[in-house]
């Protein structure tokens, strides 16, 4: 069964979280199985998941970092599994997990004998332990039993998506070889540096170049202050024109707020004025002419230090004019793949 438990940020204006998710889970039963396919599905779809990676417990309390990190999480996915309760630290976990989302619940829970027995001078800390039972266990969940855990993984995940911010793009997170191909845009998206960079995923029509974008844009978009993805700059360009695009790129980089805007000049008055003072991430899907190109190297100039631009095209010629992109080619899929 996997609960999820929605944080509540005591002052949202001025607490930024770390995580999107938190995964509570006792290693022994779950770690190399389940829970480690949940955790893959999640930061595949871009869900930035704080997961425990230390095998022993080394120490009878609850760390002071995992405590941060439920904290400074937006929702904590509990995986019950037949000897969670039988862990001091994963009650300890737990305790946190529902102290953070000051729930009232009555429902009852068994596995407390020994825990009584073995803690008889620890009984409040029993107490805390059983209290968090009830609560979690009136907050339902989703439970395994009898079904496929592709689907239930996948099920968890649109879930959490829904919980945390609504900006991720649709991605299937079983693409085969995605987490390879992904991995040196990663790398170029976290490198840290106060350059603003633009980086270019080329190859051939239907290749992955978008699904490639995507996923990266879904693993970073909650580092940066603003963020936007323009799809289908070829098409939509040709069927609504330019100021349509930006008037999404505008909506998108002020959560909704923008002002209408009615030319290109006056457009790129107000884009520039959006850009100019945060770090951002925009992806540019299917650039197709020189032009579109030009104008969106163009924009470097405005950017905030830190920024990062991702455009993707199969017209690999483009780039000649453009060495100081980083550039990114699609293969197709390996034989072992």
């Amino acid at each position: 069964m996997a609960a999820t438990s929605k944080q509540q940020d005591a002052s949202p204006s001025s607490h930024r979280c770390t995580y999107d998710a938190f995964l509570s889970f006792r290693g022994t039963d779950t770690r190399k199985g389940f829970t480690d396919h949940l955790y893959r599905a999640l930061e595949v779809a871009g869900i930035h998941t704080f997961r425990d990676d230390d095998e022993i417990e080394r120490g009878a309390n609850i760390s002071a970092e995992l405590q941060k990190a439920i904290q400074e999480s937006r929702v904590s996915i509990i995986v019950f599994s037949k000897d969670y309760a039988s862990s001091r630290w994963c009650l300890d976990e737990l305790v946190t997990i529902m102290d953070r989302t000051r729930q009232e619940l009555l429902k009852k829970h068994s596995a407390f004998a020994r825990h009584q027995q073995r803690f008889n001078k620890e009984m409040d800390k029993v107490e805390k332990w059983r209290k968090a039972l009830r609560d979690v266990a009136d907050l339902g969940g989703m439970d395994l039993k009898d079904r496929y855990e592709s689907q239930f993984i996948q099920e968890i995940v649109e879930d959490i998506g829904n919980h945390t911010l609504n900006r991720r793009l649709r991605v299937n997170p079983y693409l085969v070889g995605i987490d390879y191909r992904v991995k040196g845009l990663n790398m170029w998206l976290e490198d840290g540096s106060t350059d603003v960079g633009v980086a270019v995923v080329c190859g051939m029509g239907g290749i992955g170049k978008t699904t490639i974008a995507k996923t990266a844009y879904n693993q970073n978009f909650n580092k940066f202050q603003g963020s936007s993805f323009l799809a289908d700059i070829r098409e939509t360009s040709e069927r609504h024109g330019l100021v349509y695009l930006q008037r999404n790129l505008l909506s998108d980089l002020q959560k909704g707020k923008a002002k209408e805007i009615y030319s290109l000049d006056g457009g790129m008055t107000e884009i520039k004025r959006a850009i100019c003072c945060k770090r951002v991430l925009i992806a540019f899907d299917d650039v197709d002419n020189l032009e579109q190109f030009n104008a969106i190297l163009g924009m470097r100039e405005w950017l905030h230090p830190g920024s990062k631009i991702i455009i993707t095209t199969r017209h690999e010629h483009l780039l000649k004019a453009h060495e100081n992109c980083a550039i990114f080619k699609v293969e197709g899929l390996h034989e072992y793949e």
